[in-house]
């Protein structure tokens, strides 16, 4: 299997890297610098294990690679508000045999929240989700971090929205062979939901900073609350945080390499690129819209969402307002 992995960034270059570090048949796909480094200086890959430079093909979109092979697995790695572009942009692409990526090529949604599988099924037939657990950051065009060890990440697969098949479990042998544990499950959402809860960190930490203090760990802890009462009200299942670290326990730790420490997750990196957007919509959006939809106040959620996005519009720093502002304000929208 061929490997296009759309949107090279964090996520999609450390799983394109290491994919591509065991033997696998890789394209990076990437816009702006990040296209330009690739291009020009191959995937800097830093890593507990060492730097590693992969010199991969690299297209800027579809247009470049002209027909797709029958045997390529679409790997959607941009953040959620960019699925939607990219989706319209990859499905129509003509496949060799015939046919167009959307009715014949698997799609796996590495990505946060729960939205994209959703909106991918509406054009794709074949739509895999995968649960990232994945610490890397998003350095510099052309550089990425993976400070997870000794995996890399734990990643969680499964045909959306439920089941498995053949075509999940040899991707799941391929990322196997490349630094990740893989399981095949058959209720991958129940897997993505949970991390959904998990990221009620997110615009906290983006907003704030990353949370070393009392009032921002009672403020994460009450956002978890909120989304775990959605979810319950919803009938929603996820897994269980003593679940999910009976999976992780002792095989994927965060460790700073070559001294420097990490920095913030997905959402803090947006901002701190300051690219003008932030997956906020989709995470603290989608317990506000669940709670709407059964009735759950979620004015903690609400102002996350609100605080991120004009955090992202406005091209603030990640961690330019105070956790005290946070608290006054969800106590004055309560």
């Amino acid at each position: 299997m061929r490997y296009l992995i759309i949107g090279a960034g964090a996520v999609g270059g450390t799983i394109g890297g290491r994919l591509a570090q065991s033997g696998h048949d890789v394209v990076l796909v990437a816009r702006g610098k990040q296209y330009e480094a690739l291009r020009d200086h191959g995937l800097r890959l830093q890593t507990p294990d060492g730097p590693h430079t992969h010199r991969l093909p690299v297209v800027d979109g579809p247009e470049a690679l002209g027909t797709l092979r029958a045997d390529d697995v679409l790997i959607l790695a941009v953040k959620t508000q960019d699925s939607t572009a990219a989706l319209a942009a990859w499905g129509p692409r003509p496949v060799a045999g015939g046919g167009t990526a959307a009715q014949h090529l698997p799609l796996v949604c590495a990505q946060n929240g729960v939205e994209s599988e959703r909106i991918a099924l509406r054009t794709f037939r074949r739509v895999y989700a995968m649960c990232v657990w994945l610490p890397s950051t998003f350095v510099e065009p052309g550089v990425v971090r993976a400070e997870g060890t000794p995996l890399s990440g734990i990643l969680h697969l499964g045909r959306y929205p439920e089941g498995s098949d053949d075509t999940v479990r040899a991707i799941a042998e391929d990322l196997g062979q490349s630094h990740f544990d893989a399981p095949v499950v058959d209720d991958v959402m129940r897997w993505k939901y949970a991390k959904l809860v998990a990221n009620m960190v997110n615009s906290i930490e983006a907003v704030s900073g990353v949370i070393d203090g009392d009032e921002g760990r009672a403020l994460l802890r009450q956002a978890r609350a909120e989304g775990e009462a959605v979810l319950a009200a919803a009938g929603i299942p996820y897994t269980s945080q003593q679940e999910e670290q009976k999976v992780r326990g002792g095989r994927i730790r965060f460790e700073p390499f070559d001294d420097v420490p990490r920095g913030g997750g997905s959402s803090w990196q947006s901002l701190n690129r300051g690219t003008g957007s932030i997956e906020a919509d989709y995470l603290n959006g989608e317990i506000a819209l669940l709670g709407r939809l059964h009735g759950v106040p979620t004015p903690i959620n609400d102002v996350l969402q609100e605080y991120a996005n004009e955090a992202a519009r406005q091209r603030r720093p990640a961690g330019a307002t105070p956790v005290g502002e946070l608290t006054a304000a969800i106590a004055a929208h309560r």
